[in-house]
């Protein structure tokens, strides 16, 4: 019998010399990349041109900015934040922070200043690295920061002008906090979530048993801002410890991420459902363009494509599709991973029918993130994927689908919120188990299937419970919605019985496209259709009993989640 791969093996040879205990820690573990492929390219950007730092390059400039916090009075410990816009300055700072033992603080750049001086007061921020736009508001001394330094050149004092004398830095071990991150869209005190180095790196290597092979060969995309945990550990940590290289999106427009992934020759993208749909979209539009008689024939292939690599595990797509591969810039595609939210099951098919390894995951910023993937030999559609090694799941309280609250346990699981003691207390179960909020249910392969979030459960008059994210996946492939959101509406009050209605913000390309605009009837009329063709669908007690058209777009989180709160 032939023994599994385990992909962290490689660092037996460096315990003991360059990490002590049984993972090392972030800078022990960009260390050792360094050691391994000190000339491979490592943080790259196009403006337009390449400019690349490579491994060995990026840690001088990391090791510069640890000395200079360090001069600055900066200890273990202490917090120290970062926020801007994805740049190889950003992940410098990220990681200088940690060489010089503090705890890191990244900040989503798109939240409005008196947000960000929560997040900052909230977690005890001593010292800021920011991008431009909100340079001078902190260089004034908000939320009590006493120094500021500039991620963009010819703005104050800039990230790479840094250094500080040579000097014996204390570091965290792997049981210290590595970061404090707080979720998207958070009113109130927000909560910080406590995560470890331990937590960090071992879910950067678990991932990677799951199996979701990772080459120092690979080259990664960030395109999703940095901040958030999923691109933070499935893009920029998964490439720091396999000697890999990461290119850094700058928008998140089709055009630019077309151009990036052909000159950068992506082979790693990770993204959320909407950039997904919107790259499947215009495949789709190109080949329907070609007329019935080639979209039909181009269909069928897809289907064989699709049969051949999941019953024979050979994947002929990949030939069969070059040209419109070719057309869209994803031939040097060798893996997509979609998470952040519920991808639509035809979404995941067609990308694979098309010759993609596609990979769906799960988790939470309290879990690092990832707890679950699809193994790409054995890839089941409509789950987000396997428990990956390492971790415990359950399902609390199940109903008779057997679905109830996904828990888990394991070295990935958050230490808590900071400072909320009552708060990381609630989310545990008496015997250990995190609360992730979400329900699901899990088949004998222990692939996991979600069905919605606790708190967004619609309660039927008939009873039954409606998880709305399950009706908004039928509507993914539709070109004329970009948007809809699926909540209850009160039917009775007494009885707390409520009915399903749908929020729907059409697509601009559909309502303003540069010819031949249609009325607003024929809007109305279309979305009518659309609600009409996915209710049968449905199951009977799914049924949408009434929707409303919106003006505005609805506000989105920076991973492109409607804001439910804010609706």
């Amino acid at each position: 019998m032939t023994e599994p791969f385990i992909p962290w093996a490689f660092l037996d040879e460096f315990r003991g010399k360059a990490f002590n205990g049984q993972w090392p820690t972030l800078p022990e573990m960009f260390r050792i990349s360094v050691s391994r492929y000190p000339r491979r390219s490592c943080l790259t950007i196009y403006e337009p041109d390449r400019i690349s730092l490579d491994y060995t390059e990026s840690l001088a400039r990391i090791e510069a900015v640890a000395r200079w916090l360090h001069s600055r009075g900066v200890k273990k410990g202490e917090s120290v934040a970062v926020t801007g816009k994805n740049s190889p300055e950003w992940a410098v700072a990220f990681l200088g922070i940690l060489f010089a033992g503090a705890t890191v603080v990244p900040i989503d750049y798109q939240i409005k200043n008196d947000e960000t001086d929560l997040c900052l007061t909230t977690a005890e921020v001593r010292m800021l690295f920011v991008d431009e736009e909100k340079f001078d508001y902190y260089r004034g001394g908000a939320a009590g920061i006493k120094e500021v330094v500039s991620l963009k050149k010819g703005i104050g004092t800039y990230i790479y002008e840094l250094d500080g004398p040579e000097a014996e830095i204390e570091q965290a071990s792997e049981d210290e906090l590595a970061a404090i991150l707080f979720t998207s869209g958070t009113t109130g005190i927000p909560k910080g979530v406590m995560l470890t180095h331990q937590n960090l790196v071992s879910d950067c290597y678990l991932a990677q048993g799951a199996p979701f092979p990772v080459y120092s060969t690979d080259i990664f995309y960030a395109l999703l801002p940095l901040h958030h945990a999923y691109t933070m550990l499935a893009v920029f940590i998964e490439t720091i410890s396999t000697g890999a290289e990461v290119v850094f999106g700058k928008r998140m427009v089709t055009k630019a991420i077309l151009k990036d992934l052909k000159e950068a020759k992506i082979t790693m993208l990770l993204g959320v459902p909407m950039l997904f749909n919107k790259l499947l979209g215009g495949i789709l539009k190109g080949i329907k363009a070609k007329g019935p008689i080639v979209y039909g024939l181009i269909n069928f292939l897809m289907a064989v494509s699709g049969f051949i690599k999941k019953v024979f595990k050979v994947n002929p797509g990949k030939k069969m599709f070059h040209a419109v591969l070719d057309q869209a810039s994803l031939t040097t595609l060798r893996t997509c991973i979609c998470g952040g939210g519920p991808l639509a099951p035809s979404v995941f098919r067609k990308y694979n029918q098309l010759g993609i390894d596609f990979v769906q995951g799960y988790g939470l910023t309290e879990t690092s993130p990832i707890i679950n993937l699809n193994p790409i030999e054995h890839y089941k559609e409509t789950s987000v994927g396997k428990i990956i090694p390492g971790i415990e799941m359950k399902i609390l309280n199940p109903d008779e689908r057997g679905i109830g609250e996904v828990i888990v346990k394991g070295p990935v699981v958050m230490k808590g919120y900071y400072k909320m003691p009552e708060e990381t207390a609630a989310c545990f179960t008496p015997d250990g188990f995190f609360k992730t909020g979400d329900l699901g249910y899990l088949d004998n392969e222990n692939y996991l299937y979600l069905t919605g979030r606790a708190k967004n459960v619609i309660v039927t008059e008939g009873g039954k419970n409606v998880y709305p994210e399950e009706i908004e996946n039928e509507f993914q492939l539709f070109e004329e919605i970009d948007q809809i959101l699926i909540r209850g509406f009160v039917i009775d009050k007494k009885m707390k019985t409520e009915g399903i209605e749908a929020l729907v913000y059409p697509s601009p390309d559909y309502t303003e496209p540069p010819q031949n605009a249609p009325s607003k009837e024929e809007v109305e009329a279309r979305i009518s259709a659309i609600i009409t063709e996915v209710t049968r669908r449905l199951l009977p007690y799914q049924r949408i009993e009434k929707w409303q058209i919106l003006d505005k777009p609805m506000e989105m989180t920076t991973t492109k989640k409607i804001k439910r709160d804010a609706v």
